[in-house]
């Protein structure tokens, strides 16, 4: 997959599967990950307006399988997909509410 080059890696607590796909213009995108990188846990993130040809596309075909909207960030935690920066949803479901 050519989308796994691109891929960044965020260390922290490990305690769940999480994947960010952003724009690395977008305000709520970096709230995002202000949010994960202040809660401490570990994460994978892409900013989508960055790739170009295949990986691009293959982050839109990923992004569609969780939000048709192709709505920005979308953020999956575990199996579950939160689309747009909703702090409080995101904090249930790592937990830490």
């Amino acid at each position: 997959m050519e989308l796994e080059k691109y891929v960044k890696n965020v260390e922290g607590d490990n305690t769940c599967k999480i994947f960010l796909f952003a724009l690395s213009t977008c305000i709520w995108c970096r709230k995002t990950k202000t949010l994960l990188n202040d809660l401490g846990v570990e994460y994978k993130y892409v900013d989508v307006d960055l790739l170009e040809g295949t990986a691009r596309k293959e982050a839109s075909e990923e992004m569609e399988k969780w939000d048709l909207g192709g709505s920005f960030p979308l953020l999956i935690i575990d199996s579950e997909a939160v689309t747009g920066f909703k702090e409080t949803k995101i904090r249930r479901l790592l937990g830490v509410d």
